[in-house]
């Protein structure tokens, strides 16, 4: 009888935190490296600059360039339902991103929520600048 308890129990913790992945955004390998003096990039010349890149991520990627003056990348996948891979959109100005599906707001200055229905920070990505070249990585 122990062992039927014990072992539903466990079965229950399972089944609880295999609920909990579903709502991540999904890992894809992220590696890529371009110069800042690439065209795309000339948002990111002044403080609280953003630009999108496709083709990266799960969704795109944002590069924000945050009012220290660092770099931080975020994958355009929001964490709102991420299994429908909604891509948030810059707002104007752009300080903060909107996923158009749910109306849920998110700050580019740490990736944090800023509106509901948003409770999960962006999926951010690691930046390194070497010499005039951006890389971002996870």
């Amino acid at each position: 009888m122990i062992k039927m308890v014990v072992t539903g129990f466990i079965g229950m913790l399972i089944i609880a935190g295999c609920g909990k992945v579903r709502n991540q955004v999904p890992d894809v390998p992220v590696n890529f490296s371009m110069p800042l003096t690439d065209p795309r990039l000339l948002a990111l010349s002044s403080t609280g600059g953003a630009v999108v890149l496709n083709g990266y991520g799960v969704s795109g990627l944002i590069l924000y360039r945050t009012i220290s003056g660092n770099y931080k990348a975020y994958d355009r996948c929001s964490t709102v339902n991420p299994e429908n891979q909604c891509a948030v959109v810059l707002d104007n100005p752009t300080f903060t991103v909107t996923d158009e599906c749910t109306g849920a707001k998110f700050l580019l200055e740490d990736g944090s929520p800023a509106k509901a229905p948003a409770t999960v920070a962006l999926k951010q990505y690691s930046v390194f600048i070497s010499g005039n070249n951006i890389q971002v990585t996870n």
